[in-house]
């Protein structure tokens, strides 16, 4: 070690045997599970519909014959089982628990799938549901996953930072609404994978315009759009823009999402496809 030493190896170029090196904060995944790829949905704010475009990625994935599961991450707000009509409580075994399978054939894990009752509330401190995260990562037996989407909960917290150290993230889609306020939703979630060293594969809009049910115009309900200029300004692509429609809202009600018909996240997919890191 130099004498000049300042403890600081980011900056230093030296090669010397007591070097540090970054620490890693992943979580060990489960030594059953085998994952190819991890992709993270997340948004600035909530209420945008990111458990929705989650759970249409994943079936638009899966449709592709490739094998999907979701990680429901937003612990306090678990949605992703209602969207899938999925009731029954996981099972486990010595060596970890198992995650339920959609009518598809989508692996899911979430919070509602271990509670009692799936209606009681989780009152839990940030560093519980952080853990809540990580075993659904290092304790779930995912099998032979191409494509795993984790839901995240919405802003930059403890959970979503929990996300973003502990799993192996190959890129996150970050999904928003038309109103003015998506360049400052849009910045604190580019900002946020920046200073994690994690790709942005691109942004979806939510809520984008509704179609006139006499002649099939789209009309802007929250206004003129501004996703594709925030996407130009941070150098980013739109891969998708989905209409505000009572029929997919319907679908996540009764719980058949697998059954919506649209390609709206085309684009998506694809780039999911392409990922990695």
């Amino acid at each position: 070690m130099s004498e000049n030493c300042t403890h600081d190896c980011s900056s230093c170029g030296e090669n010397c045997p007591s070097r540090q090196q970054p620490e890693s904060f992943l979580a060990p995944m489960n030594k059953m599970s085998h994952v190819k790829k991890v992709i993270g949905v997340v948004s600035g704010k909530g209420g945008v519909g990111k458990s929705l475009v989650t759970s249409m990625l994943a079936v638009t994935m899966q449709r592709r014959d490739l094998k999907t599961a979701i990680l429901d991450a937003d612990v306090t707000g678990p949605s992703i089982p209602k969207c899938f009509g999925v009731h029954e409580k996981a099972q486990g075994c010595e060596d970890g628990l198992f995650p339920v399978e959609t009518k598809s054939g989508i692996e899911i894990m979430s919070i509602n799938l271990l509670l009692e009752d799936e209606t009681s509330p989780v009152v839990w401190r940030g560093p519980v549901i952080a853990g809540v995260i990580k075993q659904f990562w290092s304790d779930v037996i995912w099998n032979e996953v191409d494509c795993m989407f984790v839901d995240l909960p919405p802003g930059t917290g403890d959970a979503p930072l929990t996300v973003f150290q502990s799993l192996p993230l190959d890129g996150i889609i970050i999904v928003t609404s038309p109103q003015e306020l998506v360049s400052m939703i849009v910045s604190k979630a580019v900002e946020m994978a920046k200073l994690m060293n994690v790709p942005v594969l691109g942004l979806i809009e939510n809520y984008s315009y509704v179609k006139c049910p006499c002649c099939g115009e789209p009309f802007k309900v929250y206004g003129e759009s501004h996703i594709d200029e925030v996407a130009a300004k941070y150098g980013l692509k739109v891969l998708g823009k989905l209409p505000l429609d009572p029929q997919i809202a319907s679908l996540c009600d009764r719980g058949i999402i697998e059954l919506f018909d649209g390609d709206w996240l085309d684009k998506a997919a694809d780039a999911v496809e392409a990922a990695h890191r």
